[in-house]
């Protein structure tokens, strides 16, 4: 079985990776249809958290990889949860609601975002917690 810190560094390639081919397929492919409904600048910010935050995922990863005391290396994997979930639900909302998805997308985006937010903070704590052990 597969470490979390291994899992991590796989997921946030997987990240990395959809967010730079939704990237390029909105720019070229999907571009007349994004400008025809006046959502590029939706699609490139949704693209733009993701890739963003598909970053920080990989770079929490790498951390996961050193020695990290357990108590840190779950704190760690909570955020690396929450940066998931905000990318799904923040960049994947815009994503759809882009491309003329439901309106009732509309207010997942900021329950997204604040998931990046919380990520930030358990981020945050669980360094700052580390710098007291």
């Amino acid at each position: 079985m597969p470490t979390p810190g291994r899992r991590s560094t796989v997921f946030a390639s997987a990240a990395g990776f959809t967010a730079v081919a939704l990237g390029a397929f909105g720019a070229h492919a999907l571009r007349p249809l994004l400008e025809a409904r006046g959502s590029l600048p939706t699609w490139a910010t949704a693209v733009q958290y993701h890739l963003l935050h598909s970053v920080v995922l990989l770079a929490l990863a790498l951390y996961l990889h050193r020695e990290t005391p357990p108590r840190i290396a779950r704190r760690l994997n909570s955020a690396s949860a929450l940066f998931a979930s905000g990318i799904a639900l923040f960049s994947g909302s815009l994503y759809l609601l882009a491309l003329g998805g439901p309106h009732w997308l509309g207010p997942v985006t900021p329950l997204g975002g604040l998931c990046l937010l919380a990520g930030w903070l358990a981020v945050g704590h669980a360094l700052w917690r580390r710098e007291e052990t």
